[in-house]
């Protein structure tokens, strides 16, 4: 009798009503920096009310489109891994300078589709480079980036940046009772229920908030129950040369987090990101940033906080992604229903991003405790690295007074502690040594130069 192969779990296909509670915790877990972007930049350019809620529908449904090339996979489009898709922050900076100096939106949408034909270019490229991305680097940087994303729960947890009540005691008591909800689903609840504990904390989180007045449904009624995004919607795209220049700056920015990224969910599925996935996932980011061009919305990334909930609840089907991206594809197409995730107040995210952001620093702790600190420089590379990462974080004003592309760059601790991490790799594990001999090892430890295969095989240890 024939026995099948079995299936790796990051291709498992879980049943529909599983696929549905994980796929909407995912949704829930990314919605508020997904809308954030559009927010900022349709405020400072000014747009009405109504130009500002077709940016966010807008945004959603190539939300949605974005998420289901990466997970799902078009030829060689795709990661094929449990990837949510959103606008990169790294772009704002940039979108707003272009469009408050005359350029207006489509300067803004002539320069996000450049900047995504250049990322499917240079995607071979970076897939290249993965061998300079051994554990020391790819824990490091998961590090960073749980450690960057824990001021976004602590800025929703009191209240949202900006709100009136910033602070107040009562957001602080409803996150962490919203926190105290996941924690105790996952100690206690059957094995199903503790894969969604995020989604019950904000579910009970949100019942909470309604009769203590933290939610406004106000949004829900003033929303359409349909609304489709055409492209060019505020004119044909403008090719400004200035314009174009610093957005290719942010595509090589979002293209190192991106790798970090796909890396460390590759580190939580079992399933190693080789050169070949990751240029096709980088490809997929820049044919979702040229469709964000053309529908009126950003440049797209993957999204870091979503990388922490597949860490959290174990749950690595690619499938369980795409449903959430279907859910976008759905939010984008009826606004009414957006409106309604729009309502969660955010002290409840903020509860549920604590320890899932938390849980993305914690397995970059993890990747590291494969990697051999005896006799060698790599505990070096991981203080450095991380110092340089969290800078930009607790210091938001430290690159002020730096050019543009400087501040693009240094900016996203991210991709500042992941472009040292490699660098100081390369000097400490991949130079010759200083006798002269590269591959020369020290007791203990990796080569102190020319130490590729060890790193190599460091790597696969840690996998």
């Amino acid at each position: 009798m024939a026995s099948t192969a079995p299936v790796h779990p990051v291709d498992e296909v879980p049943p529909v009503r599983h696929l549905a509670a994980f796929g909407l915790q995912h949704v829930l877990a990314m919605y508020a920096g997904a809308v954030a972007v559009p927010l900022i930049v349709g405020g400072a350019l000014k747009l009405s009310p109504a130009d500002l809620a077709y940016l966010i529908t807008a945004d959603l449904l190539v939300c949605g489109i974005a998420t289901l090339i990466q997970c799902v996979g078009l030829w060689r489009f795709g990661v094929r891994l449990p990837i949510m898709q959103g606008c990169t922050f790294a772009a704002v900076s940039p979108m707003v300078l272009i469009g408050t100096t005359g350029g207006g939106l489509p300067a803004i949408y002539g320069s996000v589709i450049v900047a995504g034909l250049a990322i499917m270019l240079l995607a071979p490229v970076f897939g290249k480079l993965l061998r300079f991305f051994p554990p020391l680097v790819t824990g490091t940087v998961i590090l960073i980036i749980g450690v960057s994303l824990l001021p976004v729960a602590g800025n929703w947890a009191a209240g949202g940046a900006g709100s009136e009540d910033f602070g107040a005691p009562k957001n602080l008591a409803l996150a962490a009772f919203v926190l105290a909800t996941v924690l105790g689903v996952q100690r206690f609840a059957p094995v199903f229920l503790s894969r969604i504990a995020v989604l019950i904390g904000i579910a009970v989180g949100l019942a909470v908030a309604v009769p203590l007045g933290f939610t406004d449904f106000g949004g829900v009624k003033d929303a359409d129950w349909l609304g489709v995004s055409t492209p060019f919607h505020f004119g044909a795209p403008v090719f400004e040369l200035s314009a174009i220049v610093s957005m290719l700056v942010v595509a090589l920015v979002t293209m190192t987090e991106t790798t970090g990224d796909f890396i460390a969910v590759g580190e939580m599925t079992g399933r190693r990101i080789e050169p070949r996935p990751l240029a096709d996932g980088l490809r997929a980011d820049g044919l979702s940033t040229v469709l964000g061009g053309v529908f009126n919305t950003f440049p797209y990334t993957a999204y870091a906080q979503n990388v922490g909930l597949v860490g959290m609840t174990r749950v690595r089907s690619r499938w369980v992604v795409a449903a959430a991206g279907g859910m976008l594809v759905l939010l984008g197409l009826l606004p009414k229903l957006g409106a309604v995730v729009a309502a969660i107040p955010a002290p409840v995210l903020g509860g549920a991003g604590l320890v899932m952001f938390g849980t993305v620093a914690a397995s970059g702790v993890r990747t590291l405790a494969a990697v051999d600190f005896g006799g060698n420089h790599n505990l070096t590379v991981v203080a450095v690295s991380v110092a340089a990462g969290v800078l930009p974080v607790g210091v938001p004003t430290v690159y002020d007074r730096f050019p543009d592309w400087f501040q693009t760059i240094m900016h996203s601790g991210i991709s500042a502690g992941c472009l040292t991490a490699v660098a100081l790799n390369l000097l400490f594990n991949h130079l010759p040594a200083k006798g002269g001999s590269a591959g020369v090892g020290e007791p203990g430890g990796l080569p102190v130069g020319g130490g590729e295969q060890a790193v190599q095989k460091s790597r696969e240890e840690g996998v």
